[in-house]
C-alpha cells in the first residue's frame, strides 16, 4: 500500500521525503519549537517591562501600542532566532520550505500587531502581513529576485517611466510605513511637549500643531526621495495645479492661519467660556480649521478658525473665570421692601455656586407700573457649568422665602375705561 502512495506520488511529479528528510525536518520543528518557547518567555518578561516602559514614555497615548506590547515581543523574538536557524545549514529543500513558512508567519504576525497598534485600518495591517509572510517565504527559498522580474514584468509603459506591479506595490508599502511612522512620532511628540512644565495649555497645543505639520512635511519629503520621484519634472505643471489648489482651498489656509494666531496670542484657548453669535459654551479643542465649542445642551459647534479672528467674540474667561450673573425680579407694591431684599440677598447667598467674594447684591432698579424692579447681582467662578441653572435654583429659594414671609409678586394689571356709545337714531 505505501508503495502505491508513492507510486502515485511520483506519478504527480512530487516526491515523498525520504527518511534522512525527515529527520531532518523533525529536528529543524524542534528547533522551531524552541524558538517559539523562547519567545513566548521573552515577551512574558520583557515584553511586560517594555509595555511599562512605552506608558511612561507615551502616557494617554500608549493606548494602542501598549497591550500588544507582549505579544510584539514574543513574535519578533521567535523571528530573531528563526532567521540565522534558516541559513546555519545546508538544508534540504522540504525543510527550508517549512523554515521559510514559520519565519513568515511569525513575522507576518508581528507586522499585524504593530500596525493594528498604531491604529491602521485591518484590511491594510493583514495585506502588509501577508507582503511580510510572501517577501520572507520567498526569500528563503531564494525565489525573491524570480517573484521582483515577474512583478516588473507585468505592467505598462507611460512616457519614459514603466509602470509595473512591482512599483505599484512599493509605493504601497511605502505610503504605508511612512503614514505608521508619522502616526508614532505624533504621540511620541504629543506626549513629550504636554509634559513640558514650562509651557501652558495653549502653548503646548500650539507646539503640538507645529511638531505635526513639522513631521507632515518631513514625511512627504522623505517619501518622495525614497519613491526617487523627480519634482523637477513636474515644475510646470505643480506650478498651475499649485495655483489652482490656492484658490480653492484659501479658506482652508485661512483657517490654518488663523488657529496657530489664536493659539500664539492665547485670547482662546480650550476651557474658556465664548459666545460667538448664537453659539455659547466652553471650548473643547482648537483644530486645524475649526474650534468646537460645546453647548449646555451637549451639542458641539464646529466654529470655523477664522471667524473667530473676523466677528466679535464674547471670552467669559479670558483674564478672570469669575462672570457676573443679573437675575430680574419684580415685588409688588405695598411690600415690606427691605425684607424683600433681605429675603433676596438670603436666597443668592445660600445657593452653592454663587461665590462669597465678590458678594452678592441687590439694586433696586425701576419703580414700574406693577411693582418694584430688582436686580439680584451675584458672581460665578465655573460658567462652563451654565448660567441658567444658577438662576433657576436662585428662583427657587427666593419663591419659598417669599412665600414664607408673605411677599407677592405682582401680576399684570390693566386699565380698561369704557365710553359711552352715542344713543342710536
Amino acid at each position: 500500500m505505501m508503495r502505491d502512495m508513492l507510486d502515485r506520488f511520483a506519478g504527480m511529479g512530487m516526491r515523498f521525503p525520504s527518511p534522512a528528510e525527515l529527520g531532518e525536518m523533525s529536528v529543524a520543528l524542534g528547533l522551531a519549537a524552541l524558538a517559539l518557547a523562547v519567545g513566548v518567555l521573552v515577551g512574558q518578561r520583557v515584553g511586560a517591562q517594555l509595555a511599562g516602559l512605552w506608558h511612561r514614555v507615551l502616557g494617554e497615548h500608549a493606548n494602542g501600542i501598549q497591550p500588544r506590547l507582549c505579544r510584539i515581543t514574543r513574535y519578533l523574538t521567535t523571528a530573531l532566532l528563526l532567521s540565522p536557524l534558516t541559513g546555519a545549514w545546508p538544508w534540504h529543500p522540504p525543510t527550508t520550505l517549512l523554515l521559510g513558512i514559520l519565519l513568515g508567519l511569525v513575522m507576518a504576525l508581528a507586522v499585524v500587531e504593530v500596525l493594528r497598534g498604531l491604529g491602521l485600518p485591518r484590511l491594510i495591517t493583514w495585506a502588509m502581513g501577508t507582503i511580510a509572510f510572501a517577501s520572507l517565504l520567498s526569500k528563503t527559498m531564494g525565489g525573491l529576485g524570480v517573484i521582483e522580474a515577474l512583478l516588473a514584468r507585468i505592467g505598462f509603459d507611460i512616457g519614459t517611466r514603466r509602470l509595473s506591479l512591482l512599483s505599484l506595490l512599493t509605493v504601497a508599502v511605502t505610503v504605508i510605513l511612512i503614514y505608521a511612522l508619522v502616526r508614532l512620532a505624533n504621540r511620541l511628540l504629543a506626549e513629550w511637549i504636554g509634559r513640558a512644565h514650562g509651557l501652558d495649555a495653549t502653548q503646548r497645543l500650539l507646539g503640538q500643531k507645529l511638531a505635526s505639520i513639522a513631521i507632515l512635511a518631513v514625511a512627504f519629503f522623505v517619501g518622495i526621495d525614497l519613491l526617487g520621484i523627480d519634482l523637477t519634472s513636474f515644475a510646470v505643471f505643480s506650478g498651475a495645479f499649485g495655483l489652482a489648489i490656492g484658490f480653492g482651498l484659501q479658506k482652508t489656509v485661512g483657517n490654518l492661519i488663523a488657529g496657530i494666531i489664536l493659539l500664539m496670542d492665547r485670547s482662546i484657548k480650550p476651557g474658556d467660556v465664548i459666545v460667538v453669535g448664537d453659539s455659547f459654551g466652553w471650548v473643547n479643542k482648537i483644530g486645524v480649521r475649526a474650534v468646537s465649542v460645546i453647548t449646555r445642551d451637549g451639542k458641539e459647534h464646529l466654529i470655523p478658525n477664522e471667524n473667530l479672528m473676523t466677528q466679535e467674540v464674547e471670552n467669559w474667561s479670558y483674564t478672570d473665570r469669575n462672570v457676573r450673573v443679573r437675575i430680574p425680579v419684580t415685588v409688588a407694591y405695598g411690600c415690606d421692601l427691605e425684607l424683600a431684599q433681605d429675603l433676596m440677598l438670603r436666597a443668592a447667598t445660600d445657593s452653592p455656586r454663587v461665590l462669597d467674594t465678590p458678594a452678592p447684591n441687590v439694586w433696586l432698579t425701576a419703580l414700574g407700573e406693577n411693582g418694584a424692579a430688582h436686580d439680584i447681582l451675584i458672581w460665578i467662578s465655573d460658567p462652563e457649568s451654565g448660567v441658567g441653572n444658577v438662576k433657576s435654583d436662585v428662583l427657587n429659594r427666593l419663591w419659598i422665602l417669599f412665600g414664607e414671609h408673605g411677599i407677592t409678586v405682582p401680576a399684570p394689571r390693566r386699565d380698561v375705561h369704557m365710553r359711552a356709545l352715542p344713543p342710536a337714531e
